[in-house]
C-alpha cells in the first residue's frame, strides 16, 4: 500500500524501529494512517490491481501449466501466486456457491399458454406416479411355500410390521443386521415423506456435504503421494502443497464444466449438444494428463517411472474414492431426518 511515509521511525503495529519504508519485524509499511479520500481510492485501486494480477496469473498457470504453481511456491517464490490454502478455499467456495446463482431456464411460453385442463391432468399423473412408487417400495410381502418372494426391507409397510414378521421368519430368511437397520431407517423416513421426497433430501444432503468430503480426502491423497516418494527428499508438506493445487485445479475445471454445460445445453441445437460432449471429453482427458505432467514436473521422475507411479496412484485413488463414496453415501443416508 502506497502513501506518505511517517517521520516517526517507531512501527505503529509492533513498536520496532523502522529503518526503511517497511518494518523489518512485522512487514507493515510505515505510512500515515490518516489520509485523504483520493489517496484512499488510490490505495484501493492499487491493492485491487495487485490482487487481480496475482490472482489471474495463478488461475492461468494453474489451468494450463501443470505443476508450475506448486514448483514455484516450493522454490520460495511465493509473491507471484496466490498462496495454496487461500486459493483452494476461494475456488472451493466459488465452485459450490456460484452454480446456485445460475438462472433456471424454463419454457415460459408453454407454461403461460398451457390448457388448464392439461395442467390438472399433469398433476394427477404426478400423484399417480408417487402412489405407484409407494406401492412398489411398500407393497405387501407375498409368500410361496416357505420362501419370501420379496425379501427387501422396503416391502414392509411399517416398522411394527417388519418386527412382527422378522420375529417369525425362519433363521435363514431373516434380514441381516445391515438390512434390518436400513429397513428401519427407510420406514422411519417414509412415515412423513414420500419416496420422491426422501430422494430429494438425500441428493440435497450429498450436495451439502461434498465440500467436506473432498476436504477430508485431501490428506489421504497427500499420504498416497508420500508413500510413493523418498521420505528424505520430500516432506509431507510438499505433497500437501501439490494436493492443494491439484484439487484447486479439479474444482476449477468442474466449475467451468458445470457453467458451460448449464448454459449451452439449454440451447435447442444438436451442434451445441455435440460441442458440450466434446468439451467434457477433452476436459476429462486434460485432467488425467495434467496429473501425469504436474507430477513429473514436481518430482522430476523419468518418463517411464513417472508413468508407472502415476498410473498406480490413479488406480489406488480410484479404489479409495469408490470405497469412501459408498461410506459417505451410507453415512449421509443414515443422517437424514
Amino acid at each position: 500500500m502506497s502513501g506518505t511515509l511517517r517521520h516517526d521511525n517507531e512501527c505503529e503495529n509492533c513498536g520496532y524501529t523502522v529503518d526503511i519504508a517497511f518494518c523489518s519485524q512485522c512487514g507493515q509499511k510505515n505510512v500515515e494512517t490518516r489520509q485523504t479520500f483520493p489517496k484512499l481510492v488510490g490505495h484501493f485501486a492499487e491493492d485491487l490491481t495487485h490482487y487481480d494480477t496475482a490472482f489471474w496469473r495463478t488461475l492461468r498457470d494453474l489451468l494450463f501449466r501443470p505443476g508450475r504453481v506448486t514448483k514455484t511456491y516450493l522454490e520460495g517464490k511465493r509473491q507471484k501466486y496466490v498462496p495454496p490454502v487461500k486459493l483452494y478455499i476461494f475456488i472451493s467456495f466459488v465452485t459450490f456457491f456460484l452454480p446456485n446463482l445460475y438462472p433456471e431456464f424454463e419454457d415460459s411460453e408453454e407454461i403461460h399458454h398451457a390448457d388448464p385442463q392439461l395442467l390438472v391432468e399433469k398433476n394427477v399423473s404426478i400423484e399417480e406416479k408417487i402412489n405407484t412408487e409407494q406401492n412398489v417400495f411398500l407393497g405387501n410381502i407375498t409368500f410361496s411355500g416357505d420362501e419370501f418372494l420379496i425379501k427387501s426391507p422396503m416391502t414392509y409397510k411399517s416398522l411394527k410390521e417388519m418386527d412382527s414378521i422378522e420375529a417369525i421368519k425362519p433363521e435363514h430368511l431373516k434380514l441381516s443386521p445391515f438390512e434390518y437397520k436400513l429397513g428401519k431407517k427407510i420406514l422411519k423416513l417414509y412415515e412423513h415423506n414420500t419416496p420422491v421426497q426422501v430422494g430429494e433430501k438425500f441428493i440435497e444432503s450429498i450436495n451439502h456435504n461434498i465440500p467436506k468430503a473432498i476436504f477430508v480426502y485431501m490428506p489421504i491423497f497427500a499420504f498416497i503421494l508420500w508413500v510413493f516418494h523418498g521420505k528424505k527428499r520430500w516432506y509431507f508438506f510438499d505433497h500437501g502443497i501439490f494436493t492443494l493445487n491439484y484439487f484447486s485445479f479439479l474444482l476449477l475445471s468442474t466449475l467451468i464444466l458445470v457453467t458451460v454445460g448449464h448454459f449451452l445445453t439449454e440451447i435447442d441445437s444438436n451442434f451445441f449438444s455435440i460441442l458440450v460432449g466434446i468439451f467434457v471429453l477433452l476436459t476429462l482427458v486434460w485432467t488425467v494428463y495434467y496429473f501425469y505432467r504436474a507430477h513429473r514436473k514436481m518430482y522430476h521422475e523419468k518418463f517411464i517411472i513417472n508413468f508407472i507411479k502415476c498410473t498406480a496412484m490413479i488406480l489406488i485413488n480410484f479404489a479409495a474414492v469408490v470405497m469412501l463414496t459408498i461410506l459417505f453415501m451410507t453415512f449421509t443416508f443414515y443422517n437424514l431426518h
